[in-house]
């Protein structure tokens, strides 16, 4: 268990420090700001929809590792998906942080964002894993609105 949890921390660790979707996106048509008021973090979440598909999606802002590798991690995930799919990734997600999906079969599809599995253990972290989360899903869902 100590290899995956050594796996997991260079997971994070290197998507903390890979500024790739780090930038602002233009052209977007969706932006999202979210912010966590116990920790600081701060991002603002940008996205270029077309036909109902995340073309391209990009965060700024700051915070600890962990919200920053989580977002990295989840524009990685969404990237070219569509809403819907990107939605029920999030709520994938969140499950398995709040520990209601533990089947690590359907855990799989979230890729390298069950890294941040064990988050849950520690729940002064759960706000920084789940912000950038969280922030896709209001975005996404006002989106469906339109």
């Amino acid at each position: 268990m100590e290899d995956m949890n050594q796996l997991y921390s260079d997971i994070i660790l290197e998507h903390n420090q890979d500024q790739a979707n780090k930038h602002e996106l233009d052209p977007h048509n969706l932006q999202e700001h979210g912010h966590n008021p116990s920790c600081g973090d701060d991002i603002t979440l940008q996205a270029d929809i077309q036909d109902g598909i995340i073309k391209d999606a990009a965060y700024t802002g700051h915070g600890c590792a962990i919200s920053q590798a989580s977002t990295d991690i989840m524009i990685d995930l969404i990237r070219g998906k569509s809403v819907k799919e990107a939605l029920r990734l999030v709520d994938l997600f969140l499950a398995m942080i709040k520990r209601e999906e533990t089947d690590d079969g359907k855990l799989e599809e979230l890729d390298e964002a069950i890294a941040l599995k064990n988050i849950s253990n520690m729940p002064a972290r759960v706000k920084c894993a789940v912000l950038a989360w969280h922030t896709l899903k209001d975005a996404l869902e006002k989106e469906e609105e339109k």
